[in-house]
This record gives C-alpha cells, sequence and structure tokens, in this order.
C-alpha cells in the first residue's frame, strides 16, 4: 500500500493495515520516499547529537547534512538528532535568519522610515504592516478570512483580552466551563478574571472531569452544557488538550454550547498549525494560539486571536455620514494600534477601531517578532494544512502501530506503558502521550539524551512524543522506536 492510500484510510476513518515488515528502516524509507513535502524539512536546521552537547556558543550552527558527517576509526557516525518536541518548541526554520537580518537592516538603514517604507528586496513588509501581513498568511492555518486574525501580545495576555470583551458575567449567568486540567496559564487567566469581575472562582469555574482514560468524551462535555445553560456565560477549552493529546470536537461543541446561549472560545495552542482547523465556519466567537509550537516561530513569540467577523464591525449612526461622531462596537480593552490607520496619526484621542479582528489590538507590535513569524509563515505558504495533516495522520498511526509491537513483544506481567492518546486519528493530533510505567521514566529519558532524542517529558511518567510532519519523517519514526525499545530493555 503506497503512502496516499494510508492517507485515505486514515481520512475515511479507517484503520491503516500496516505490512508485516513495516517494522523496519526499509519500510520507514519508502514511505518518506513517497512523501511529497519531504524537501520542507530542508527548510529547518534541527538539532543534533554533537549540537545538543554544546556548552558555550562558537558561532556554528548544526549542519544540515549531519547524516554521517563525522568519522571514526574511518568509520561512518550517524549524528542526525530526532527533533520529536515541536509540540513544546518548534524547529528553527532557516528563514527565520533571512527575515531577522533585513528587519535589522532596515533599521539600521533608514530607522523610522522603517515604519512606512519597504527596502527593495526585502523579504518583509512595512513595518506597521507586518502584523496584517502575518494574518494573511495565517489564514489557511486557522481557516478564516484574514480579516477575522489579529497577531498581537502572547497567549496569555490574548486569552485575558479576549475575556475583557466576552466574558460579560451577570448574577445570573457568570459560570465558566472549562477542562480539569488545563494548561496552568489558561487556569490563572479564567479565575483571575472571574475574580475580578466580583465572582468566587470556586463556585463558578466549571471543570470537566475525565473518565479513568484521561480523556473527556464529547457527549459529558455537551451533558455539562445542557446542565448550565442557564448559569454559564462562557466555554473554554483547549481544541488540543496539551497532557493527553485529546482533540476535542470543535464544530459540534460550539455549536451545540452557542444554541444555548454560550459564548465560545479556544486555546489553540496545540492545535493552531497542528490540526485542520474552520474557525470561521464553526461560528467560533474567538480563539487564541501561540506561534512557537507548530508554527515554529521562536520561543514566545507573538501570538495570535481570531474573532468572528460579527464581533469586528464598527458602524455610525444614520445621521453621521462623515464619521465625525463615535462609532459602536463590541465593547473591547482598547490602545493606540486597534485604531483604524487611516486616522491613526491624527492624534486627537477619539477612538475609531480598525474593522474586524486588528481593532482588538493594543500596542505597536514588536517588529522583530513579527518578522520571526513572518520567516516562519513563509514556509507553510509552501504547502497547505490539508498537506500536513494527510501526512501527519500516517506519521502519528506509524508511530502507534510500532508502540503496539513493543508491547507485543514484551512478556511484562504489568504493560510498560499505556498511550493516553485516543486511537481514533480524528480524536488527536500529531502527538501520542505515553505513561510509562512507574519507575520507568528517569531511564527513559536519559537513553533518549544519549541519543540525540529531544522529546517532551511531563512527570509523573508521560512522554509526548510529536513527530511533526514538515521535518519528520517515517525513518525518524523507525529510530525511535528503536531507541524507546532499547530504553525499556528489551
Amino acid at each position: 500500500m503506497d503512502l496516499s492510500a494510508y492517507v485515505d484510510r486514515l481520512r475515511s476513518g479507517a484503520p491503516p493495515k500496516f505490512p508485516a515488515d513495516a517494522n523496519s528502516l526499509a519500510f520507514a524509507q519508502n514511505l518518506d520516499s513517497q512523501d511529497s513535502i519531504r524537501h520542507l524539512r530542508d527548510e529547518f536546521i534541527l538539532p543534533t547529537k554533537t549540537s545538543l552537547k554544546k556548552r558555550g556558543l562558537n558561532g556554528t550552527i548544526p549542519s544540515q547534512h549531519a547524516h554521517a558527517n563525522g568519522t571514526t576509526n574511518g568509520d561512518a557516525v550517524d549524528d542526525t538528532g530526532i527533533y520529536f518536541v515541536g509540540n513544546s518548541l518548534g524547529a528553527q526554520p532557516k528563514a527565520v535568519r533571512t527575515y531577522l537580518d533585513a528587519q535589522l537592516e532596515t533599521w539600521a538603514s533608514i530607522g523610522v522610515n522603517g515604519h512606512f517604507s519597504r527596502l527593495d528586496a526585502s523579504p518583509l513588509t512595512a513595518w506597521q504592516d507586518l502584523a496584517e501581513d502575518c494574518a494573511r498568511k495565517s489564514a489557511d492555518i486557522v481557516g478564516s478570512s484574514p480579516h477575522e486574525i489579529v497577531v498581537m501580545n502572547t497567549l496569555s495576555v490574548n486569552l485575558h483580552l479576549m475575556m475583557a470583551s466576552f466574558y460579560r458575567p451577570t448574577a445570573q449567568r457568570h459560570k465558566i466551563i472549562l477542562e480539569w486540567r488545563p494548561f496552568p496559564s489558561d487556569w490563572y487567566a479564567i479565575e483571575s478574571q472571574i475574580a475580578w469581575n466580583g465572582y468566587d472562582p470556586a463556585e463558578a469555574m466549571v471543570l470537566l472531569q475525565p473518565g479513568d482514560d484521561c480523556l473527556i468524551p464529547t457527549e459529558r462535555i455537551l451533558a455539562a452544557i445542557d446542565e448550565h445553560a442557564h448559569d454559564a456565560a462562557l466555554l473554554l477549552l483547549p481544541g488540543i488538550q496539551y497532557y493527553s493529546g485529546q482533540l476535542f470536537d470543535i464544530p459540534r461543541i460550539t455549536a451545540y454550547a452557542r444554541e444555548r446561549g454560550l459564548v465560545v472560545g479556544w486555546d489553540l495552542a496545540h492545535a493552531a498549525g497542528n490540526v485542520e482547523l474552520k474557525l470561521h465556519d464553526w461560528d467560533v466567537d474567538f480563539a487564541c494560539w501561540c506561534t512557537y509550537k507548530y508554527i515554529n516561530a521562536g520561543p514566545g513569540s507573538i501570538a495570535g486571536v481570531f474573532v468572528h467577523e460579527r464581533h469586528g464591525g464598527v458602524t455610525w449612526a444614520a445621521e453621521d455620514p462623515d464619521k465625525k461622531g463615535r462609532p459602536e462596537y463590541r465593547p473591547r480593552l482598547t490602545g493606540w494600534y486597534g485604531g483604524d490607520k487611516s486616522v491613526r496619526f491624527n492624534m486627537d484621542n477619539r477612538f475609531v477601531p480598525t474593522p474586524g479582528a486588528a481593532g482588538y489590538q493594543l500596542s505597536n507590535p514588536s517588529a522583530i517578532d513579527l518578522a520571526s513569524l513572518s520567516a516562519a509563515l513563509s514556509v507553510f505558504n509552501k504547502t497547505s494544512m490539508r498537506e500536513l495533516r494527510s501526512k501527519a495522520l500516517v506519521l502519528t498511526a506509524y508511530a502507534e502501530y510500532l508502540l503496539d509491537g513493543i508491547l507485543a513483544e514484551s512478556n511484562e506481567a504489568t504493560p510498560l506503558f499505556t498511550v493516553l492518546t485516543p486511537r481514533d486519528p480524528a480524536q488527536r493530533g500529531t502527538q501520542l502521550s505515553v505513561m510509562l510505567r512507574e519507575g520507568l521514566l528517569d531511564d527513559v529519558a536519559e537513553a533518549l539524551e544519549d541519543n540525540g532524542v529531544l522529546c517532551d517529558k511531563r512527570k509523573p511518567g508521560v512522554i509526548r512524543v510529536a513527530p511533526v510532519p514538515l521535518y519528520s519523517r517515517f525513518e525518524d519514526v523507525w529510530r525511535f522506536m528503536q531507541i524507546l525499545r532499547g530504553a525499556l530493555k528489551m
């Protein structure tokens, strides 16, 4: 069966049916040879076994051709690392250095004029238009019009800004429905917003509890929405739960909650750039995401926000045809850069928001941050989320198949590990959360490190394995499993 056939089966909900020889380097390399986007790996700089041991700056970066680039006693040495931690921090695109150099040269050469002018041969637009340019480049990633995207701040800041506008509690409806174990920053933001508005978080935070498998069934979420349809103001969930890797049914949950009068927001930190999203068509009210995981814009990079077009309107009174009065728009915290560019420099203290999501901006965004994001998005613009998702489905299914093989080979009375992430490909992204048997994490972590593998670890015993389709190969998946098998002493 060729790669496209595996994609078709997984997209239809059928199991992939790998052959008996699938647990072999030759099989993995054959899949790589059929990968239509394998060339995108060359757009990234990936850590090597040698570079991971670096303890000081020396002016070098890892070689892109690290495979067999060294010798020991005349024999080729494989220095290739395995980067399966893109769900925590994406690998560095080569374009970032080029884009940052362009920004720095512009700043050095024309100074403040860089806000309004673009130098010839630069990959960047004028600084004040960079956020809008990044919004255009992000449209396919989240499934919306550029008009509904604003690039600004970082994730937690944006969650606060969105809740300032969309969490409008009343004595009757002031609860927020969230999951039992959100990423801590989400918990802090929700808890503090409730308290800021004068309510008791212990009473107003409705926690969705998982089953024994750490997953939260959709039906349980819908039941909670029904139970709190009379007293909840907001539903705020992650698109993908960071610990288990569960992908929630965003369209179904969104429609169900909105029909019952709830505002619906999503934290897409682990979903944006990972799975296909259609935020506009799904009628989501707002969503926030970071760009340093699957989007690869760098640590702490500038984040993104989606605001549905129905919440971005700016209207003027019929008796004010010249727009000299004050417009009507959705309440929000306002700032200078949210003001319409046509009047932004009038400096008259009359706030006229930019129509659409851009009207939710506050401050002048960092041109350096935007340059880095623009570089990362330039790689996405060489493919599509459909292509990336198609490859990711097979990468993740192949990893799952090899994990199942390790368990089948073991004669241990207690399983060596359990995969927490749903087995249904439609309910996960490109991450498998593997709960190791108690006492195994330290040995496994040491073996991974010794073999040049970067993989996220979450105590007490979870490793999160994330083969990102932009730069991961089927060969990487196969090699990772051989290292894991050795670490488990099989």
